[in-house]
């Protein structure tokens, strides 16, 4: 587990953020699972009724972007899939918001410094 875990906090560390930081990673992860591709910051900012630019600000004060949490909503459900085995990598790609598995495993190589299946495999590389 912590072999697993090491590449991805380096890579990509989790924000510590605080209560909007939460609340827009799950708004996030649950927007994924429902429509199977990532919001964009109007989708979330029409649900919170506020602009983006406003929005933007106040996760900067929390240390991150709207970009970071949602590569870090993306990356968290493709390490799930992953670890389950009931998906091929294409359908892990579509599930986390990518039309197409190379632009899901470069990702995902970015973020762990592995790609999806030897990550899969345990880091056999």
């Amino acid at each position: 587990s912590y072999i697993r875990r090491m590449p991805l906090d380096i890579h990509l560390p989790l924000d510590a953020g605080g209560i909007l930081t939460a609340k827009v990673r799950n708004w996030v992860s649950n927007y994924i699972q429902t429509n199977n591709k990532p919001p964009e910051i109007e989708h979330l900012t029409e649900h919170m009724n506020t602009r983006p630019i406003t929005l933007r600000r106040q996760l900067k004060r929390e240390g991150t972007t709207f970009h970071n949490i949602k590569a870090q909503v993306r990356r968290d459900a493709a390490i799930h899939h992953l670890g389950r085995g009931e998906l091929s990598i294409e359908n892990i790609a579509y599930k986390v918001g990518y039309t197409e598995a190379g632009a899901f495993i470069r990702a995902f190589k970015s973020w762990t410094g592995f790609t999806p299946l030897n990550f899969r495999r345990g880091l056999d590389i």
